[in-house]
């Protein structure tokens, strides 16, 4: 609907592309389905054209931080997506003070380099959403479960950001929808989740266990 209701040119259909392929890597992240590399490196490249347009240039940095701690560990590492259910853990009292200290140091940082050496319109509301999101990715890819805290974060700013991009003539109004999409299953992430959910954690376990199972079974029948 945004896409036809506004003048079609390279950038919304960028953006429609982009979009369309976020939601798919952000259901396959939900689903803990390793085919979110694919989807996570496609999408990043189409939000890049996007934010570069809009001048957002840490919104580009972190599309490039998700295919850094999101995206390359799925595609490059033969053991980071193996029995990825059983792998989830939570945050420690530790845990949760060096992740907040972490995303403040980052946006005060972040803030004041994209202020001083760009040109960036908005570089404080920029640099919230990539404080929170980076910290996410990072969260992500130790796979801890309370990165779903930082997503529904980052899902407000995001949403923050790109409506005040819009109202400036800077960016298509997808991309406020793309991250309202986002927050929608992040916060459906609490409740039908295996990041969240013991019962779907338990279920796919059991699913994992049985492959191997049969995949040991089949390479020893294979032998003999």
């Amino acid at each position: 609907m945004n896409l036809v209701s506004s003048p079609i040119t390279a950038l919304t259909i960028t953006t429609f592309i982009g979009t369309t392929l976020g939601v798919l890597c952000i259901l396959a992240i939900n689903a803990a389905k390793s085919v979110n590399g694919w989807l996570g490196i496609l999408s990043a490249i189409c939000f890049i054209v996007t934010g570069l347009a809009a001048k957002n240039y840490l919104s580009m940095a972190e599309q490039l931080a998700y295919v850094v701690t999101l995206d390359l560990p799925v595609l490059l590492s033969a053991n980071w997506n193996v029995n990825m259910v059983s792998k989830i853990r939570k945050f420690t009292g530790k845990t949760w003070f060096i992740a907040i200290a972490a995303t403040i140091v980052v946006y005060f940082v972040s803030g004041s380099l994209i202020g001083t050496f760009t040109n960036d319109p908005r570089p404080w509301v920029d640099a919230i959403s990539f404080s929170i999101s980076l910290t996410a990715g990072v969260i992500c890819f130790l796979r801890f479960n309370n990165q779903y805290f930082w997503w529904v974060a980052s899902g407000l700013a995001q949403m923050v950001l790109w409506f005040i991009s819009f109202r400036q003539g800077s960016a298509t109004l997808a991309m406020f929808v793309n991250s309202s999409i986002y927050l929608i299953n992040d916060v459906l992430a609490f409740t039908t989740s295996p990041w969240y959910n013991k019962k779907e954690r338990a279920r796919l376990i059991k699913e994992e266990s049985s492959y191997n199972e049969d995949s040991t079974s089949n390479v020893t029948h294979a032998h003999a």
